[in-house]
Formats: C-alpha cells, structure tokens, sequence
C-alpha cells in the first residue's frame, strides 16, 4: 500500500522577520542553463546497443578528429553510451571555476555506472561554449543518469557589469504588493533616503546613493531585515506522497464526488456519510483522506477540484 505523510506548516501565512537577500533577487544576476552532447565510455557492457546509430556516428565522428576513419556500420560495442550533458553556470563565475555536471543517457544503455565522459562542450541559449566537462561516473551509479561532481570547468565567463551602474533592480520571488512596500520602506529607511520604489508587487526599482559604489550598496540592502508575510500554501510530493498543508487552512461549503469517494462540508465534515467531530480544514480533510486509503494523486485531484470550485483560497504546488 502506498503511504503517504501529512505535514502541518504551523509558519504558512504569518508575519516574520527575513533578510532580503532570502526573499528577492537582483534582477539580470542568475544562473544560465549550459547543454551539450557527449559520450561515456568504459562501460562493463551496459551502453547504447549497435543498432543506437546516433551513438555509433558519434563515436565514427571522435574518432575522425584523431585522424582514425571508421564507418559507424562497422562499430559494434555495448561500451560506449551517448548522453546529454548538463550543467548550471553560476552568475560571476570566473575561468577555471569548476561546477558539478548532470549527464543522462538518450540511448538504451542500462547503467552508466563506472564510465567516464568524453571532453564535452556545453553551450548556452546564445550558442557560444562556456565550459567543458569531462571525468569518471561512480560504480555505485547504477542507473542511465548520473551526477558528477565538479567534471565541469568555466571556459568564458558572463560579465555583469554592475559596478559601473547607477541603478539595479530587485525581484520579489513571490509577488506580493505588502511585501514590495514593506521591502521599499525598510531601504529608504536604513540609508534615510529615497533610493527605493516599488513599482508592482514584485518589482523594487533601486537607485545608488552617490557616496558609495553598487557591489557596497547591494551588499547592505540585501542585509536588510524586513518584515514578510507569505501566504498559505499546499505542497504535494507525488512521488512519496509527502503533503505539507497550513493549520487552519479552511474548506467553504462543497459536496463532491470523485470516484467511490464523497466529500460533504458544512459546519463539519462528511466523508462518506461519516461525520467527523473536527472543522472543516484541509489538514482534517487530508488526514481522513489518509485514513480510508486514497493515493497522493487522487488527492491532488480533489484538492485542485476545491480550488476551481472555490472552496479553497490557496495555491497548490506539486512537485
């Protein structure tokens, strides 16, 4: 039988204290996807079969840049597997930097376990090369994807040139209009100025004071403690069927349907024609979902089901 836990987040829409660095990011400084095609060789006989004709065109075209000229038809090997490599450039990462890369098998090789990647190219959206991967997978890694830590090196760096600027911007990660103010006023505040204005309920327009420089005057801003309110939340793990819902979360009255199971609320609630003793709340509706047995994926349905019709005000997160 497939279990499931329910985890109650007593913190969900309260009021606390967090710096803003924890709650924002400085607009155009991020991190940028990097993509490339590879080969992992050395396997034990667990890569791309023969008939994987990409795999074998590939290994036809590494071997022609040493000079060796091969036909793919002629390649037959079960050690040889051909991957996509993937990896994240981190924003002022210089050359030389090293940052972990992802590989993961487009072929039918069973485990990739023990093998080494090829010197592989990674590119951005752009289509120029900013790092190259290279090294040796795990023998515990007994599966077609694989992780492998600090193979990949920083070739071309991304300049941010915000030392020169005169004004930056902050991004709220969760879009809220008393947040945006509650952030502009703690920075006009701290520099007894108006260097900040929110412009909607994500966005904080900055602007330097002329005294200092602006690596100095982000640094202090995201420093800065604020006074945030996060809304409730339901997030749902599919896959172990973890679900952290808020205390008191509240259902409005509904009767639903879904399946051989029927949802009744009023003033209390009705599962099945049983009435329950406690308010209607989604933990309590959660928990006597538990109880007679329903899988995470039905209880996605019923909950998303809820928030169409109304009857719950909050945002669901499957993850």
């Amino acid at each position: 039988m497939f279990r499931f836990c329910l985890i109650i987040a007593l913190f969900l829409n309260l009021s606390f204290c967090a710096k803003i660095k924890d709650i924002s990011n400085v607009l155009g400084v991020r991190e940028n996807e990097l993509t490339g095609y590879g080969l992992i060789i050395g396997l034990n006989g667990t890569g791309d079969k023969s008939n994987s004709k990409f795999t074998m065109q590939a290994v036809s075209n590494m071997l022609e840049t040493m000079n060796i000229k091969v036909s793919p038809n002629d390649i037959k090997s079960k050690n040889v597997a051909a991957v996509v490599v993937s990896a994240k450039l981190p924003p002022f990462a210089r050359a030389g930097d090293k940052i972990d890369v992802f590989v993961s098998s487009i072929g039918d090789a069973k485990s990739l376990a023990g093998g080494t990647l090829v010197l592989t190219p990674l590119s951005a959206i752009d289509g120029n090369v900013y790092a190259i991967a290279q090294g040796n997978i795990s023998l515990n890694s007994n599966s077609p994807s694989a992780t492998i830590s600090m193979a990949g090196t920083i070739e071309r760096e991304l300049v941010y040139d915000i030392y020169n600027k005169q004004n930056a911007t902050l991004s709220l990660k969760d879009a809220d209009f008393k947040n945006a103010i509650n952030i502009q006023k703690a920075i006009n505040t701290h520099f007894n100025e108006n260097v900040a204005l929110a412009k909607d309920p994500r966005t904080i327009s900055l602007t330097k004071p002329k005294d200092i420089g602006m690596v100095e005057f982000l640094s202090l801003i995201q420093d800065i403690n604020v006074d945030y309110s996060k809304g409730d939340k339901i997030i749902i793990d599919e896959q172990n069927g973890t679900i952290i819902t808020g205390k008191d979360i509240a259902i409005e009255p509904i009767t639903i349907s879904y399946g051989d199971i029927t949802i009744e609320v009023s003033s209390l609630l009705k599962l099945n024609g049983a009435e329950s003793n406690t308010s209607p709340t989604i933990s309590s509706l959660v928990s006597a979902l538990q109880k007679i047995g329903t899988t995470p994926q039905n209880i996605v349905s019923i909950l998303n089901a809820m928030k169409k019709s109304g009857a719950i005000n909050v945002n669901i997160e499957v993850i």
